[in-house]
């Protein structure tokens, strides 16, 4: 096989497959004929013959994968004009400190934050698949430990949590959250106080939502 063929056969799978595809997938792809070094190379080769068209070819956490540019999403919206969901301001809030503190308990996040976090705001962070307990803490009581997930980083177009905005204060890791997810597409903005959410979609490639409460609201107990 040459590399020519090869580079067809991958250009083809990454078009077609409806998830980011690793390395490990594409040499099995290619029947083992090729190494990881050699891939990456026709990779960055598709890059390069993408690298003026409205689709790009990246590198996410879960592997390589075609997606929109962010300058074409304002045009795609109008083929699809139902919004993604809409997530308060606590749970952006709750959803950077796990992102930037990792692993963090429940308690952790709420001396951060000054205000409890209801077993709710979690569940729908692990339901849209951002973060989920990656173990528990050997203290009283061993609270679960928080961590974001690769669909998380998959969502905001990152390879890994190296990729997130240097940010030092919680109010700044908030906004900075809130920019990335919406550039991303992965919401639409911030729901008012009281307003119901809907169920969290999977969402399309590069798409995020939220939802703000008033000022010294304090989230419901479980």
């Amino acid at each position: 096989m040459n590399t020519v063929q090869a580079k067809r056969i991958l250009e083809t799978a990454l078009i077609c497959a409806a998830e980011p595809l690793p390395v490990a997938a594409m040499r099995t792809l290619l029947g083992e004929m090729l190494n990881a070094d050699s891939i990456k190379s026709l990779l960055a080769e598709l890059q390069d013959d993408w690298a003026q068209r409205g689709v790009e070819l990246v590198c996410v956490a879960s592997g390589w994968r075609f997606q929109s540019r962010p300058e074409m999403r304002e045009y795609l919206e109008r083929l699809n004009p139902e919004k993604p969901p809409r997530y308060t301001r606590a749970t952006l809030e709750t959803l950077a400190i796990i992102a930037y503190r990792q692993p963090v308990t429940r308690g952790d996040m709420e001396d951060i934050r000054g205000v409890t976090i209801g077993t709710p705001l979690l569940k729908q962070l692990e339901d849209r698949g951002w973060v989920e307990a990656i173990g528990h803490r050997e203290t009283v009581g061993r609270p679960a430990l928080y961590a974001t997930t690769r669909q998380f980083l998959d969502d905001l177009g990152l390879e890994s949590l190296d990729q997130l905005p240097v940010l030092e204060t919680p109010s700044e890791q908030t906004a900075g959250m809130f920019d990335a997810l919406q550039a991303a597409g992965a919401i639409d903005g911030v729901a008012p106080e009281g307003q119901t959410e809907p169920a969290p979609p999977q969402p399309a490639q590069g798409e995020l939502i939220t939802d703000e409460p008033a000022a010294g609201k304090q989230e419901q107990q479980p």
